[in-house]
């Protein structure tokens, strides 16, 4: 399996298995967070009611009509890795845990979210040993997704 194809693509399969595992504060993705906007802008984007997209149960929101339409067009470009849990987490143990969605990295054209408190960034864990945790949190991401 290909670590593209374990973040976000294997659940498109399922609908109703993403709604399950998907991290989805109060029904919506990312904290409300607009998914294309780590892309276009390189930073976190408060994504506006007025420009909400459900895909496969899973609903985003978007700060402009132009980033919803880009999301339409290839939702699986813009969806978050792991459901948009931490992927240190998901790599280290495993774990589905919270992210803050200001704390993000894109490698390789794939967003992964992180855990951040005052004393705990775990995008700095991350980046210490990025491939490892990557092939782990695809391992792991694989178990939710089967379920």
């Amino acid at each position: 399996m290909q670590p593209s194809q374990a973040g976000s693509g294997l659940v498109q399969s399922d609908p109703t298995v993403r709604k399950k595992h998907f991290n989805l504060d109060k029904g919506v993705a990312i904290q409300g967070y607009d998914p294309v906007a780590y892309f276009t802008q390189n930073k976190a984007v408060k994504g506006s009611a007025a420009h909400t997209f459900t895909h496969r149960n899973v609903t985003y929101r978007f700060a402009s009509a132009a980033n919803l339409k880009a999301f339409q067009e290839n939702p699986g470009q813009y969806e978050p890795q792991y459901g948009g849990w931490c992927a240190y987490a998901m790599g280290a143990a495993g774990e589905k845990v919270e992210v803050d969605p200001e704390t993000f990295k894109i490698t390789d054209g794939k967003l992964f979210l992180f855990y951040h408190t005052f004393i705990n960034n775990t995008l700095t864990k991350w980046n210490k040993d990025e491939p490892a945790l990557h092939r782990k949190a695809d391992a792991s991401w694989s178990k939710f997704i089967q379920s």
